[in-house]
């Protein structure tokens, strides 16, 4: 389920609402739009495109800024962040204060260096707002993971030439989450992602300048703490 960063990790079961970024990959070449009549289909089509649009992708590298925003106060944090096939994902934020958040397949890490102390966890045990992210270049359904799909172009601002889905949650988790927005391009490569908690609070994710099948070392996604760090395990 979705749930704000913490710089720890929490122990109870991770619901797959992020399934939405297998639109992180690029896309086939039919534009959007020109097939399909009335909204329902329109959604059920751009749902289509974007569930098949990451299937030749093995690795992503991108910029992004995460935001999260409760009544005035916002907090922004920026980055890089790496995926490959296999569970690997790595977030090296860089901005305001550097940490690591990365994930093996197995196991979580994060790493904060001004605290001198890494947090790790089982993967699985996990509910942290990052992990479903893991997921993303794997064989997904979206319409499995939400109640309902649909396109949100004329609600929710966004760039001009690019198109909005808005997924809701299933019956049982509307405490967890109210909707989830991802804004694409006309390529199907997705720009913003953001999570509506029931108060109100919003988890923004904004990625740019995305590369698809890099060649990423299997050494950046293994980490070493240095001597003297505080090691916490959490199950």
């Amino acid at each position: 389920m979705p749930r704000r960063p913490r710089s720890k990790f929490t122990s109870s079961s991770l619901l797959s609402w992020v399934v939405l970024c297998a639109g992180l990959a690029f896309s086939p070449a039919v534009p959007f739009g020109q097939e399909g009549g009335g909204r329902n289909a329109e959604a059920d089509e751009f749902v289509r495109r974007v569930e098949s649009s990451y299937r030749n992708v093995r690795a992503l590298r991108a910029s992004f800024a995460q935001t999260y925003s409760l009544g005035g106060r916002t907090r922004i944090e920026s980055g890089i962040v790496y995926f490959g096939r296999g569970g690997l994902m790595r977030w090296d934020y860089r901005e305001p204060v550097p940490k690591l958040f990365l994930s093996d397949g197995k196991q979580l890490l994060l790493y904060i260096p001004e605290e001198k102390q890494l947090s790790r966890a089982p993967v699985k045990s996990s509910e942290d707002v990052r992990v479903p992210f893991r997921l993303l270049l794997s064989r997904l359904n979206l319409r499995k993971a939400f109640s309902r799909i649909e396109m949100a172009d004329a609600e929710v601002p966004h760039d001009a030439g690019n198109h909005v889905l808005r997924a809701f949650p299933k019956r049982g988790l509307e405490e967890d989450y109210r909707e989830v927005l991802m804004e694409l391009t006309p390529e199907y490569d997705i720009r913003r992602l953001t999570v509506v908690y029931p108060d109100r609070s919003t988890m923004e994710f904004r990625f740019e300048h995305i590369e698809r099948n890099v060649a990423l070392s299997p050494s950046l996604f293994r980490f070493t703490p240095p001597p003297g760090t505080e090691v916490i395990e959490q199950r």
